[in-house]
């Protein structure tokens, strides 16, 4: 079925670079207007929210062999937005992501797996902090609308909890023991895609 196809195709990332074309294939970029890419992690008795506001993807489809699709994103982590200014500006710096020497954090798929109707898993190789590491997104397809060259689909992905220390994302161990935020960050993906013309 054609929702089966694109829905192996998906992934990101986190946004979730451009995809090269296969030769059956068709593209979809995401379209940021769109879409949202959120985390969040405990700290002391709350929970910090937080989200990404720049990023672009491309998934590239092959429906004759959706295993061969291709999905690629990319965020800008200057865009990190926790709601709270100085924050930001303290994970931007060197203590934390370090935009300056690493300005991105991309994905880029390795495998897709049907795992039912409209759902299914992408693995792939997501990049942060100068630390490259294998993750899954569990992945469903919510929503399709249009057709042709304004045909869109609409995403849930979801990635498995990701430890901030294994990218070597950890403040000193005084800032550590003081904020008590906890190690595992946790992330929701909403994404829209529309067919590149």
């Amino acid at each position: 079925m054609k929702s089966q196809g694109m829905l192996l195709a998906l992934g990101i990332a986190l946004g979730l670079v451009f995809a090269r074309s296969t030769e059956a294939g068709e593209v979809y970029k995401i379209d940021p207007a769109a879409s949202a890419i959120e985390f969040q992690v405990k700290q002391f008795l709350g929970t910090v929210k937080g989200k990404f506001s720049q990023f672009r993807g491309t998934i590239d489809l092959d429906r004759e062999h959706p295993a061969r699709s291709n999905v690629t994103a990319t965020i800008q982590v200057r865009s990190i937005d926790t709601a709270i200014a100085k924050r930001d500006e303290h994970l931007r710096s060197a203590e934390f992501f370090n935009v300056t020497k690493y300005p991105e954090i991309t994905f880029q798929s390795k495998s897709v797996k049907q795992t039912g109707t409209d759902t299914g898993d992408i693995v792939g190789e997501l990049a942060m902090h100068g630390v490259k590491k294998e993750i899954t997104l569990h992945v469903k397809l919510l929503g399709q609308k249009g057709a042709g060259a304004s045909e869109r689909s609409q995403w849930r992905v979801t990635p498995e909890p990701i430890k901030r220390s294994e990218f070597g994302l950890v403040f000193s161990q005084t800032a550590e023991s003081v904020s008590m935020i906890g190690d595992t960050v946790t992330a929701t993906m909403e994404i829209e895609a529309v067919k590149a013309k």
